[in-house]
């Protein structure tokens, strides 16, 4: 089940929550909106490249549409003063102008900071990549990233898998590295994933990425005073009352 399913996928609603929020009964509106999200993640994954940008969330109200970016390194997205963001927002319009949509939402653009970048899936997946750019040997740049992502407190497991002409070899194979544990079939378990592409001159190699961050309890979150053991039994209901005589 895990092997063929995105983790991510099967955690939505129960530790995970939709990339996209949008909600409509008009299949022309549904499908306008399925052309521009696709879009604007396109647009954005080719402008923002390098930049350390982890998710990027799309919300739809009635007349704006808010698109939420997070990053590790939100000063390049935003810019001097603001350059940055501004240009961006402009290229969005641009964008929705040119799929000649039915509505034109007012764009309002969010930059989050990622504040622990070694946490997340898909920047771990973009260091690799990056480092797999600058010729650096594999196996080195596996075991310094699972160095580095380990030595974060939150992080309990890491694994790494690289597929393609590692090191330009002839033949493609494809090679793994794991730290900790990475229980997929949890569902309780916060799992990030990602896929990421390293462009090299001798072809394409694909990063597979998985870092397990602890086990999430809802209800000890909302309320720590109520999260006492299931088992364990009031006061009241352990006292035995007197037998009559």
């Amino acid at each position: 089940m895990t092997h063929v399913a995105h983790p991510y996928v099967q955690r939505i609603g129960v530790n995970r929550d939709w990339k996209s929020r949008w909600f409509t009964t008009d299949a022309k509106k549904f499908r306008e909106y399925i052309r521009a999200d696709a879009a604007i993640r396109k647009l954005l994954e080719k402008k923002l490249k390098g930049m350390s940008v982890d998710t990027v969330e799309i919300e739809r109200g009635q007349k704006d549409l808010r698109i939420i970016i997070k990053t590790a390194r939100p000063g390049l997205v935003i810019g001097r003063s603001g350059e940055g963001a501004t240009k961006l927002k402009k290229e969005l319009d641009m964008l929705l102008r040119t799929l000649k949509l039915i509505e034109k939402p007012e764009i309002k653009l969010d930059v989050e900071e990622v504040r622990s970048p070694e946490s997340s899936a898909n920047i771990v997946g973009q260091m690799i990549a990056e480092g797999l750019e600058k010729r650096l040997t594999f196996r080195r740049v596996m075991k310094q990233t699972i160095e580095k992502v380990m030595a974060n407190r939150d992080v309990e497991g890491v694994r790494i898998i690289l597929s393609g002409r590692l090191g330009g070899a002839d033949m493609a194979r494809k090679e793994e590295l794991k730290k900790g544990r990475i229980p997929l079939q949890t569902l309780r378990a916060d799992i990030d994933f990602a896929r990421v592409t390293a462009r090299l001159p001798y072809g394409a190699i694909g990063i597979k990425v998985w870092i397990y961050r602890g086990q999430v309890f809802a209800d000890r979150k909302a309320n720590p005073a109520e999260a006492a053991p299931r088992n364990a039994r009031p006061a009241e209901a352990t006292s035995r009352p007197a037998r009559n005589a």
